[in-house]
């Protein structure tokens, strides 16, 4: 996990004298676009980048200008669909080409190139959608929102299921205190973003349609290796992903931790296998503590699990009637015992009183009935995140996930991360400072580790 020099082409100046503090905002933005089309460039084309493309362009404002992969094979497939976008290779030449005519950048590559194609955008003066999680490193996630702010743009980070029913009206329920102050969450998935074996040896023949030095951007340079980087296993590896905390983890940590006005932790501690070099942990069990908040007991508990066979069997995820916990989601835990499950996805939040289900009264925490009648529909919901970003462009609507909240989680997700440098070992964050207590993990809040 090298230093990648992630802002040569942007502000270096604001990381040279240490992080910025957390809290950033984005108010009156700036460049809206108040008539015509909002012309957008994507960057990343695998099958992400596809679906980012099609429920961003399904918006009727929405024109298609440009298009970027560094894999020749996405990029004619994409250009088959969109004939009036020029097509790149590279974000740098697009940019440079095409700034005059682009409004807005989606970024969809993998997570090390998020950083530097969304802070080349925004020192442009270009609206930026990325795609989770917001960065690869804590420093990445900092410099991206500080640009947000003072550029005054639209910003947002791609978890769609921030804009869906269910995890709206579970912040909802939480907030209105359904379990009363909540003690702590316990959230899991048994994805298995991870890789506990060697490093791959020798180099494989790089395929014709697939510009690997590109590819890499300015992580540590590596032969190609069929099967192990892309298309499709890059989350595993500590140079370009962040494991499936860096992944899920984002998904199913959104809505307690917005629900929560959660901030940065305290601490946190990540027992897992020890630290091979090259992969990301199979198997995670992550424990964050955070200061309280009004939603909160004075002082919080976060857990996490992810990998096989996730999470560990305990009194807490013990669900009525004996019934077998969702593949994927989040318990909220009152401090008077109540709990509220959050299935993740496409499930209507649980409330469990004393061992047994109770009904939600949702109009009692929404009286007006601003959220709707319950969507079971992920077709039909899940471009709701991507026009929402497009309608901020044009000034008819605010960003859900702008960068000034997408960085602190993101944040949080990546010290995580960082512990399992340093298994079974609590480490203390300073968040003011954005550095730990224990100096040995500094290394990695910006790739500096070797």
């Amino acid at each position: 996990m090298k230093r990648r020099h992630f802002i040569k082409t942007t502000s270096a100046g604001a990381l040279a004298t240490g992080l910025l503090p957390v809290a950033f905002s984005c108010s009156n933005p700036k460049h809206l676009i108040k008539n015509g089309k909002v012309r957008i460039a994507q960057v990343g084309l695998g099958m992400m980048g596809v679906n980012d493309l099609k429920d961003t362009a399904s918006h009727p404002a929405v024109e298609v200008v440009a298009l970027c992969d560094v894999d020749s094979t996405y990029l004619n497939k994409a250009g088959a669909d969109y004939p009036n976008a020029r097509k790149f290779i590279d974000y740098n030449e697009m940019l440079d080409t095409m700034g005059d005519q682009i409004d807005a950048v989606i970024v969809s590559t993998p997570d090390h190139i998020h950083a530097p194609v969304s802070l080349k955008a925004m020192n442009m003066d270009k609206h930026v959608y990325c795609q989770k999680p917001l960065t690869h490193f804590v420093s990445e996630s900092r410099e991206m929102a500080r640009v947000a702010k003072d550029r005054k743009l639209v910003t947002q980070m791609g978890i769609q299921v921030h804009s869906f029913y269910d995890y709206v009206l579970a912040t909802e329920l939480i907030r209105g205190g359904i379990v009363g102050k909540v003690s702590k969450v316990i959230a899991w998935s048994p994805k298995v973003w991870g890789y506990d074996g060697p490093a791959p040896t020798g180099s494989d023949p790089i395929p014709a349609d697939l510009d690997w030095e590109l590819w890499q951007g300015d992580a540590p340079k590596r032969p190609y290796k069929d099967g192990f980087y892309h298309p499709s296993n890059w989350r595993k590896v500590l140079d370009y992903g962040c494991g499936t905390l860096g992944d899920m983890g984002v998904h199913i940590f959104d809505t307690p931790y917005n629900a929560l006005e959660l901030q940065v932790p305290l601490t946190v501690k990540n027992d897992c296998r020890p630290p091979n070099g090259f992969g990301h942990p199979e198997k995670n069990h992550v424990t964050y503590t955070f200061p309280g908040t009004k939603y909160t007991t004075d002082q919080m508990t976060w857990v996490w699990y992810d990998g096989e066979g996730a999470p560990e069997p305990q009194p807490e995820l013990e669900l009525p009637n004996g019934e077998e916990l969702p593949d994927q989601g989040a318990m909220f835990i009152g401090e008077n015992g109540q709990r509220l499950l959050l299935p993740h996805f496409m499930e209507l939040p649980r409330l469990i009183v004393n061992g047994e289900y109770q009904p939600l009264e949702i109009e009692k925490y929404d009286p007006k009935g601003k959220l709707g009648e319950p969507v079971r529909d992920y077709a039909g919901e899940s471009p709701k995140h991507y026009h929402q970003f497009v309608d901020a462009c044009m000034g008819k609507a605010e960003a859900s996930a702008p960068f000034s909240y997408a960085s602190k989680l993101t944040e949080v997700i990546l010290l995580g991360v960082i512990a399992a440098q340093f298994p079974g070992e609590e480490l203390h964050w300073d968040g003011q400072n954005a550095k730990f207590r224990e100096e040995k993990a500094n290394q990695f809040i910006s790739g500096t580790a070797s």
